[in-house]
């Protein structure tokens, strides 16, 4: 998203109010319990786009939180879509993307509650573990997580630069996945790195492929709709 002004456009939430039910408290972790305390907007100058700024007030705990949000301008066209910011949001570990296999899924939610918690070794370890389960839900073939990373890159699926960190990944948290008697603790550095990686990795093979989809769908249905369009009006001879 290169502009505010594009704020639930192409991606977002169904409906075009704001779906504050989705909407976490950032102090008592309670999802919905909202009053507006102040609302403000702004116009798009020359267009009809309005950019929403909510100030909503929890009723479980009485904290605020300030929500930015937009529903797009072809309601009609797209079936009405929203999207928000929210600021301040929780400070801690979702449940990771619903595009994400389960298993990935609870490795992922693993490896950040163990970095949040300074269990260096242990995000180190279901970090590298994640990435297995990613590689083995990409059909990868390979007697060892090496072999998986070469035979997905060999195939392009990974592209090099992904597949370069994938071993990054895979050799520094190899020592703590099979230590020797004294080995060393995984350094916050290397740990913050692989799990931060991780991410991307996720982002990279379900998430974009899904937002692509869901664009494609999108216009799709667009298609429809004005073809249909042209045959109501189009007049009978």
């Amino acid at each position: 998203m290169s502009s505010w002004w594009s704020l639930g456009e192409h991606s977002g939430q169904s409906g075009s109010s704001l779906a504050t039910w989705q909407i976490e408290c950032a102090f008592c972790g309670e999802s919905g319990n909202y009053a507006i305390e102040h609302h403000a907007e702004k116009r798009q100058p020359n267009g009809r786009k309005v950019l929403n700024f909510d100030t909503l007030k929890c009723g479980n705990c009485g904290g605020y939180v300030m929500v930015m949000w937009s529903a797009n301008e072809n309601r009609g066209i797209h079936g009405g879509l929203h999207d928000y910011h929210v600021l301040p949001w929780p400070l801690k570990v979702g449940d990771g993307s619903e595009n994400w296999p389960a298993t990935v899924r609870r490795m992922w939610r693993q490896a950040h509650d163990n970095l949040n918690n300074r269990n260096y070794d242990a995000a180190a370890v279901m970090a590298r573990s994640a990435l297995q389960a990613v590689m083995r839900s990409q059909k990868a073939v390979g007697k060892d997580l090496y072999g998986e990373i070469e035979d997905l890159a060999t195939k392009g699926i990974l592209p090099t630069v992904i597949q370069e960190w994938s071993h990054e990944v895979r050799q520094l948290a190899k020592p703590a996945a099979h230590p020797e008697v004294d080995e060393e603790e995984t350094s916050s550095e290397d740990a913050e790195a692989i799990v931060k990686f991780l991410d991307f990795l996720l982002e990279y093979t379900y998430d974009i492929p899904a937002q692509i989809q869901e664009y494609r769908q999108r216009q799709q249905k667009t298609k429809e709709v004005t073809e249909d369009d042209v045959e109501t009006s189009d007049p009978k001879p």
